[in-house]
């Protein structure tokens, strides 16, 4: 189901982080540490986003997937939480985003969740030793490019019976269902 390769990946975390660099370089000076950094924050993982509904051949759900970005995003702008909390916001998003449009299993799920664990990771270590923001970018949407090594559908037994309970319980309400609108329709 995913298009995207991890070239394109690589590409991206070089063009996100050099631009990124840049536009903290600009805004800083003006509006503030903070500031810059959230803008950072927001505009990069905007910038990731837009690129992974574009490389992605699904096209259902797009206006929706657009409305909550930018609803969360805006709640995050207006009740501003801390910066890592900020950050955690924008990186729930990108993951809910590669959830959604790139994994077909529970398992490629929470394998991408520890994925976003690994890039938060590498980008503080490269933040810490360096103190470059442009580094630390570049290690963040580094790690995000290999997203695409976690096979589609993995199979698995957990996933199997998960998929089976649900089927059972569904089957199970939907007879419900079907019971009580004959009772109600006899009623009548």
């Amino acid at each position: 189901m995913k298009s995207p390769g991890f070239l394109p990946g690589v590409a991206q975390a070089l063009v996100i982080s050099l631009v990124g660099s840049v536009v903290f370089s600009l805004v800083k000076p003006y509006l503030g540490t903070d500031f810059a950094l959230r803008l950072l924050i927001a505009l990069s993982a905007l910038t990731y986003g837009v690129f992974l509904l574009r490389d992605s051949p699904v096209r259902v759900g797009l206006v929706t997937t657009v409305a909550l970005w930018s609803l969360v995003s805006g709640v995050v702008w207006l009740i501003p939480p801390g910066l890592f909390l900020f950050l955690l916001a924008h990186m729930g998003l990108i993951w809910l985003l590669r959830c959604c449009y790139c994994h077909q299993s529970l398992l490629a799920v929470l394998l991408d969740a520890g994925l976003q664990g690994a890039s938060l990771v590498a980008a503080l270590w490269a933040l810490q030793h360096t103190g470059s923001v442009m580094l630390s970018l570049w290690c963040f949407f580094l790690v995000q490019a290999l997203f695409v090594i976690i096979p589609d559908q993995l199979s698995g037994a957990s996933d199997a019976l998960f998929t089976e309970a649900a089927d059972t319980g569904f089957q199970r309400a939907h007879r419900s269902a079907e019971s009580a609108l004959r009772r109600l329709s006899q009623i009548s």
